[in-house]
């Protein structure tokens, strides 16, 4: 992380690189980052951390994430390039066969319906990567989490602002209303807010391992829930609901190794961007210049085509991971970029937008680091929670498509084209950072952005976050309003149908660990409510 440029620069908010020489974590809520914190200032790993974190935020931030979603991680042991990847993504129910869906006339899944809520994966997969990674058992690790929803967490700024814009859908599910709602309105900014049906839930879960979750009370609420509104859920379905090990993808850049998890997550469409990319000389461009944005953009049109058909899940459909990471492949990608005029012909992404995330990354005294992210796709998922347990249910299978004989098409068991993407990145046998920008389609383009930032402009982990960001989405190219104007005129003349975005791209967190100096540099997402904290 080589410096070739000053401290700050003019279009970055004013806002430190967090530095410390034991621990950190960093989330985008301080009373996660605090608990992870705590834990391991109590003497447990990354993993209890963020674990820990992670259920706080299911707390806190309950549009983005929570027990009724899904967790993808990657976790790299003892300081060492030893990464593991583990897929916590649920999958569809028993039931659910595509021509069932034909013959009821439905032919594209709601973001609301009860069939985008797969079986939630991130319970099974907190156990699993607790028992296998952690010190500390689940009810210590839930603790913090479970303290937040029984007597009250402070509703901060952007929390209050996302649950705001989500009063609508919350409306339209009497559970959802009840629960989530203060008089038919978000909680207030600066009050405190409650949910003891979550605290019992998470209780439960405490008490009894993953079993707390798939196999009592709590899923006899969803499932029952669920069906009342005709889902195909059943009780089966959650008894047998469990995540997998899985190998890790990856790629180069600038002489580091990036990893990814391997589909059915979109992953593999960030080490395509970066394969196209890493052929043009970016580090000699302006970060913020025309020429970059343009080639970054016409190399994320071209890797989204390919999610689009061919990111499914593995175990149902042939994906063919090999080929699309070649060299070779990339080549032929660059074949199709005119560095002065925009492509007209690439289709943009077809899967919904406006997602909600978390991401959150830690690093203990040992150096092992955690690259963790949690999420229920859109803000509060699917608008529907279950009445006894006060669990909000994710729409992850709002990603299938109804189409016999496509890759992503909905199957009995199967997983979704999932968004939520943790990263790694190693040198030689040594890890170097893990790090993550969420924020559903935006999330292929931040970690290609993010890490360029840092490692061809020489960005610290804080700049290279607060840099401004842009994505190919709906056909048009959708800035952040603090691009410069001139850049924007440039875009414009070289083809591209440029428009500002009414909202941020994404949230991001990362820890850069110098192994000469013994430190830890994390940035996080200036876009959020969260910190940076070490010790």
């Amino acid at each position: 992380m080589a410096r070739s440029r000053p401290m700050r620069s003019s279009y970055s908010p004013p806002r430190s690189t967090a530095y410390a020489e034991n621990g950190m974590a960093c989330t985008s809520h301080p009373q996660a980052s605090l608990a992870a914190l705590d834990m391991l200032r109590a003497g447990g790993n990354a993993m209890d951390a963020a674990v820990a974190a992670a259920a706080v935020l299911a707390v806190v931030e309950p549009m983005s994430t929570g027990i009724g979603g899904d967790v993808f991680c990657l976790y790299a042991r003892g300081g060492t390039s030893d990464v593991l990847s583990y897929n916590g993504s649920g999958r569809a129910p028993g039931k659910a066969d595509a021509q069932w869906f034909l013959d009821n006339g439905i032919e594209k899944i709601g973001t609301e319906s009860p069939h985008s809520v797969t079986v939630p994966g991130t319970i099974d997969a907190w156990c699993r990567l607790l028992a296998d990674h952690g010190t500390m058992g689940i009810d210590r690790v839930l603790a913090p989490a479970i303290a937040y929803a029984e007597n009250g967490y402070t509703i901060h700024e952007v929390v209050h602002q996302s649950w705001a814009d989500s009063v609508a859908r919350l409306s339209g599910d009497e559970n959802a209303k009840r629960i989530l709602l203060v008089d038919g309105k978000a909680p207030a900014l600066g009050s405190v807010h409650t949910q003891p049906l979550l605290a019992k839930a998470m209780k439960e879960v405490a008490a009894k391992g993953r079993d707390g979750f798939y196999t009592g009370w709590v899923a006899e609420d969803i499932v029952t829930y669920l069906n009342s509104l005709g889902g195909l859920h059943s009780l089966d379905d959650f008894a047998a609901a469990a995540g997998e090990y899985v190998d890790p993808i990856s790629t180069e850049m600038a002489g580091y190794r990036v990893h990814e998890c391997p589909p059915n997550g979109q992953g593999i469409v960030a080490l395509m961007m970066m394969n196209i990319l890493n052929g043009y000389d970016i580090a000699d461009m302006d970060p913020l210049g025309a020429d970059r944005i343009h080639l970054t953009l016409e190399a994320g049109r071209l890797a989204f085509r390919d999610r689009a058909e061919y990111v499914a899940d593995p175990a149902m459909a042939e994906v063919p991971v090999e080929t699309l990471l070649s060299e070779a492949y990339a080549r032929m990608q660059r074949d199709a970029i005119d560095p002065k005029r925009a492509m007209k012909e690439v289709p943009g992404p077809k899967l919904p937008t406006t997602p909600n995330t978390v991401y959150l990354c830690v690093i203990d005294k040992d150096r092992n680091a955690a690259s963790f992210i949690n999420s229920t796709y859109w803000g509060f998922g699917s608008g529907r929670v279950a009445p006894k347990s006060g669990v909000v249910l994710q729409n992850r299978g709002a990603g299938f498509v109804i189409q016999p004989g496509h890759r992503n098409c909905i199957a009995p068991g199967k997983r979704p084209m999932h968004t939520i993407i943790p990263a790694m990145l190693t040198k030689g046998d040594k890890v170097i950072m893990p790090f993550g920008v969420m924020g559903g389609d935006y999330q292929p383009w931040g970690h290609t952005h993010v890490l360029q930032n840092m490692l061809l402009h020489g960005m610290a982990p804080q700049e290279a976050l607060d840099l401004p960001r842009y994505m190919f989405e709906n056909g048009v190219a959708s800035m952040e309003a603090s691009v410069p104007a001139h850049v924007l005129h440039d875009l414009a003349c070289r083809g591209h149908k440029v428009a500002i975005s009414p909202e941020f791209h994404g949230g991001g967190q990362a820890i850069w660990i110098d192994w000469e100096k013994g430190t830890l540099a994390g940035g996080t997402e200036p876009r959020k409510d969260g910190i940076a904290l070490g010790y």
